[in-house]
Formats: structure tokens, sequence, C-alpha cells
């Protein structure tokens, strides 16, 4: 959630929300629910980055059953290598 907040993909007012959430798989849920609407440009971009140091298994789990976006992914890495924030948000 910090990491999602600090890139403004949910607002100051979902955060607050969620974080009064009591359990955090209620709080996951909402979470998921809230990004599943979202019209943020690069939310699943972000959420992956997010998962990424705390659940790599599940970051290789999402990369094997959606090959068609990691592979637009890696591609935009490569027509982009010379900017390296781009660079960084998009490291498979």
């Amino acid at each position: 959630m910090d990491y999602l907040f600090s890139k403004k993909v949910i607002s100051s007012d979902d955060y607050d929300r969620l974080r009064q959430v009591p359990t955090s798989s209620d709080r996951c849920r909402d979470l998921l629910s809230l990004l599943y609407l979202s019209s943020h440009p690069q939310v699943f971009i972000y959420l992956r980055l997010a998962l990424l140091n705390e659940y790599p298994g599940l970051v290789d789990e999402i990369d094997e059953k959606v090959p068609s976006l990691t592979s637009q992914l890696q591609q935009l890495q490569l027509d982009h290598s010379s900017d390296g924030e781009l660079l960084s948000l998009i490291y498979i």
C-alpha cells in the first residue's frame, strides 16, 4: 500500500480508508478491488513492483500466467533502455 500510495496509484483518501480495515486479508481484498477499478495507466506495473521484493514467487507465477503482458513489458524495456527511470520500472 505504501509503495502504491507513493506512486500516486491510490489516493490519500483510499490509503487512509484501507489503513482502517482491521484484517490484512480484508485490506488486501479491498486494495485489489480498488486497483481493479483504477484508471491509472501503470497500475499493474506498480503492483508488480510492489510485490517483487517480498513475494517474488507470486510475481513469477503472474509472469507465467500472463506471458503476453510480460513480453510487452520486456519490449518496453528494450524500446526505452536509454530512459533510466522507465528501465527501473519495468525491469523483469
